[in-house]
Parts: structure tokens; C-alpha cells; sequence
């Protein structure tokens, strides 16, 4: 099945930033494009603004005149909804309300043909809630485009309950006519990325809460360390705390207030402040004029040890033996069957981060998961009280060998680059045992849609199959509330191993 044909009128209804997007992309695929709002004449601004927009293209070279002069001709702003009943495809950008998204589809089903394709944005509510009440709720689909809509590749197209599969079909064949990459999903709480991302956001806050790391400092290591554009707090400053805490909200309420998805306390009183981010001047950052923005904590310069002496290699970080090498320092590498671990010679550990703490062990001292460990410029490392301080100082050392700057957080199960990516990748599991979507699809939507280094199970494969399930093991046995619990997803992947070698 192919998508809507270029000859047929393209709707939008609504026409903010999204809805103005959304046409946008439609206007420039070559489709009539009409725009309607409830608002008087805002329909006509909105086309206006399009056209600076189309103007703007030109200017540089991404769009010829003539082909602006075209667009522009097509891009019609509508005073009634009744000028949309020829339209082959209707797409809803409006106010997030249940209430008010029924009430506009079915004033829409009375207008348009029998094959028109309905369509909705929307973020945080359920598709099948919005297409519930219509007469004919098969030809109902949620297309749910990505802030600023020109420019975002990802468009995630949604099955409600009732969804034919020819609609589906059509409204992700009509995507990727658009010039996007669409990636077909369940109508579950989030979609995929909303639902998948929260981890990213929540254990940073989890961390900041416990007092662990100041909020420069982890975002620092989320970008230095675990290949992250953005850390989470400037992130949700740039988009809105308001915007985040609710989408984050919703879902947590539409799983039945399930742990894994518990909003933070701290961002909530930071919503309650009025302190919402870049728009309102200050968030976790201060935005105002001449403000300073806080640098993440850096150890001090310390001596490299002379030597390591790796037992049972590295695992997901056995590239820094290599690395270790490189500077000059001497390794020893011996087979344990206990553990994976460099020893230190002050007789201390250092320890991958795997949901344990230095508080249980005698002299260790845990550092941090990294994208790439010899791209990574950052690394961080916790420590408990009685760490002893010779062990710390030769475990900075090392790394600053490396040329790593070192970023010394508290004793957290997990760190911070650790249980974030486990959480994730549960997740993805998850999705995909409750045929949310597919490994592929969920991996393109995480990399577009919210620019991640890897998508959950590309990550996984680098990993290894048992080491995200391991993390959080440890990390539910430490905090038994459910947030860490993995799910039986992650379980079989985990244990699909073992089986397959013939180990118990």
C-alpha cells in the first residue's frame, strides 16, 4: 500500500508550533495543505509565519523560489471545518485534552469522506481513548512528530485499539513520503520514546535527590562519559520542566502508578517554584543575564600507580586495559572466577559499576559505564567513607593517565551512566515482549527521537546479554520498592545464555 496521494488536500487543525510544523512538512511534499483553528484569524497568521519559514529556506539554498512560490500557492488558512470535507488526511495538533480531542473528531467524522484518514499528535494520551467515541475508529491513527517538526526525522505512527491495519499502513507509508522515518507502535502510555526515555531523566534526578552528584556534575558525566548530547537537567530546562514532569506524570499514572515510572519530588517542587527552564529564566541552571553556569565537579591531580593487576578481565570495560597499557603503566592480567576487578597497589579494588556499593566491600572503589572508554573525556568514580584515600587517589590517578578528568560522586548503586542505561534497555525489553514495537523500531525511534549515542539494544549487544539485568538485580535487592525490579523480559534475555551453554 502506498500513501496519500500528492493530489489530496493535507488538514491540519491546530495551528501552533507543532500544527504549523506538521503543514509544513506536507505543504513541502508536494500535498494542498489547509489550515484551520478555532481561534479567529489564527489560521491566517499561522500561514504567514509558514511562509517566512518557506522564505527562509530559500535564503539558504535549501529550497528554490520556484519551488516556494509553489507551496505557497497551495497553503490555504480555512474560516469553518466544513472547508476540509474534501481532504483526504486530517491531522490534530490542538490542546492536550481528552475532551476536547473527541469532540473535534466527531464534529470532523459528520464532514469528511468515508476514506479520509484521521489523525492525531498527541503525546500523552491514549489513541485509542481519542478515536474511542468515533463511529468508524478503523480509519483512526495516532502520527505523533517531534519538536520542531521540519527538522525531526522521527514520526512515530500509532495503533489505537480499533486501528484497521490499512489505516496504520497508510498513514506510515504517507510518513515516510514526507521525506521521515516513521516507526510503527502499540497505543501503550509514552509510545516508545516517552515511555522508553524516562529512565534518562528520572535516575539523574534520583541521584541529584540523594545527594550523590550536583546537577553540572552528572550532567557532565552523561555527556562526557555516557555519549549523551544533552545531560538531563539542561535538557528538561530547554524542554520545560512543566512539559516533562507532566508527559512524565501521565505515564506514570497510565501504568497504574507503576514504580519504574514514579515522578521526582525535586522536580516537582522546581515546577511548584515556577522555576520551569530557559522560557521562565531559571531551572536546575539560571539562564539570566551575565549568570555564571556551575561547573561539574573535578578531582585534583593525582599519581598514576605504577601498575594494575587485572583479575577476570573488564567486561564491558576491558577496552581500558588497553588504554592502561598505552600510558605506560604496567598491567598484570590473572583468570578469577569471583569477580572482574582491577586490583590497585594500595591493595584497594577498583570495580565496574554493577548496582553494589563501596559501603559493602572493603576498600573499593566503583567507576562508571562509558560509551567508548577511550573517547570518553570524563569519568566518574564513588567511593565509600572508610574508602581508604590512598586507593582513591590511585584510582583518580589512573584515569587522569588516561586523560580523563575525574568526577568523584557518593556511594550510589549504579552510578549514574550504569543504571540509567540498564534502565533503559529494560524497558526496550519490555516494550517489545508486550509487542510495543520492534527491537529495530525502538533503536531508530531512541536515536532519532531523542539523539541517543545507540539505541537500547545496540547498547545491550555492546554490553553483553546479562549485564543490564545484573546492574538492576542488584540495584532491586538495595531498593526492593520495584523501580529496579527487571523486568521477566530482561530476565529470559539475561538467562538465554546460561541455557544456551548448557550452565545452570
Amino acid at each position: 500500500m502506498t500513501g496519500l496521494d500528492l493530489s489530496s488536500p493535507v488538514a491540519v487543525v491546530g495551528t501552533g508550533t507543532m500544527g504549523q510544523g506538521i503543514a509544513q512538512v506536507a505543504l513541502v511534499a508536494g500535498h494542498p495543505v489547509r489550515l484551520y483553528d478555532a481561534a479567529p484569524g489564527r489560521a491566517r497568521d499561522a500561514a504567514g509565519a509558514i511562509g517566512a519559514r518557506l522564505d527562509r529556506l530559500v535564503a539558504k539554498d535549501r529550497l528554490t523560489a520556484a519551488d516556494r512560490d509553489a507551496a505557497r500557492a497551495r497553503l490555504e488558512p480555512v474560516d469553518n471545518l466544513a472547508d476540509l470535507a474534501d481532504c483526504g488526511l486530517v491531522v490534530e495538533a490542538v490542546l492536550e485534552r481528552l475532551d476536547v480531542k473527541q469532540r473535534l473528531f466527531g464534529e470532523l467524522e459528520e464532514i469528511v469522506a468515508e476514506d479520509c484518514l484521521l489523525a492525531t499528535n498527541t503525546s500523552s494520551l491514549s489513541v485509542t481513548a481519542v478515536g474511542g467515541a468515533l463511529r468508524n475508529p478503523g480509519r483512526f491513527v495516532g502520527l505523533h512528530f517531534f519538536n520542531p517538526a521540519p527538522l525531526l526525522p522521527l514520526v512515530e505512527v500509532v495503533s489505537g485499539f480499533a486501528t484497521d491495519v490499512t489505516s496504520a499502513t497508510r498513514a506510515y507509508e504517507t510518513a515516510r513520503a514526507w521525506g521521515k522515518t516513521p516507526v510503527a507502535c502499540a497505543d501503550t502510555p509514552g509510545f516508545i520514546v516517552n515511555r522508553i526515555a524516562r529512565p534518562f531523566y528520572a535516575e539523574a534526578f534520583a541521584v541529584h535527590e540523594a545527594q550523590a552528584a550536583d546537577p553540572a556534575t552528572i550532567d557532565a558525566v552523561l555527556r562526557e562519559c555516557g555519549g549523551f548530547k544533552m545531560g538531563a537537567f539542561e535538557l528538561t530546562d530547554l524542554i520545560g520542566q512543566d512539559v516533562n514532569e507532566s508527559v512524565t506524570h501521565s505515564v506514570w499514572q497510565s501504568f497504574f502508578q507503576d514504580a519504574r515510572f514514579t515522578p521526582s519530588l525535586a522536580q516537582r517542587r522546581l515546577v511548584e517554584s515556577g522555576r520551569l527552564g530557559r522560557k521562565s529564566g531559571r531551572g536546575w541552571y539560571d539562564y539570566a543575564d551575565g549568570a555564571e553556569r556551575p561547573e561539574p565537579h573535578t578531582a585534583d591531580k593525582e599519581q598514576p600507580p605504577a601498575y594494575v593487576i587485572a583479575e577476570g578481565g573488564l567486561g564491558p570495560a576491558a577496552e581500558l586495559l588497553t588504554l592502561i597499557r598505552e600510558a605506560g603503566i604496567r598491567v598484570r592480567e590473572e583468570d578469577e572466577d569471583h569477580g572482574t576487578r582491577l586490583v590497585l597497589p594500595s591493595g584497594g579494588q577498583l570495580v565496574l559499576a554493577d548496582g553494589q556499593t563501596s559501603a559493602e566491600f572493603r576498600d573499593v572503589v566503583y567507576f562508571d559505564l562509558a560509551l567508548d572508554y577511550r573517547t570518553a573525556t570524563r569519568v566518574a568514580l564513588s567511593a565509600a567513607q572508610d574508602t581508604s584515600p590512598r586507593t582513591l587517589a590511585e584510582a583518580t590517578g589512573l584515569f587522569q593517565a588516561l586523560g580523563k578528568d575525574v568526577s568523584v560522586i557518593g556511594d550510589v548503586p549504579g552510578m549514574i551512566v550504569a543504571r540509567t542505561v540498564a534502565r533503559i534497555i529494560d524497558l526496550a525489553h519490555d516494550a517489545v515482549a508486550k509487542g510495543v514495537a520492534t527491537e529495530e523500531d525502538i533503536d531508530t525511534a531512541m536515536r532519532l527521537g531523542v539523539n541517543y549515542p545507540l539505541g537500547p539494544f545496540e547498547w545491550d549487544r555492546r554490553l553483553g546479554r546479562d549485564v543490564a539485568f545484573d546492574v538492576l538485580d542488584e540495584m532491586h535487592e538495595r531498593d526492593p520498592s520495584g523501580r529496579y525490579a527487571p523486568s521477566l523480559a530482561l530476565y529470559r534475555h539475561a538467562y538465554a545464555t546460561d541455557k544456551r551453554e548448557g550452565t545452570s
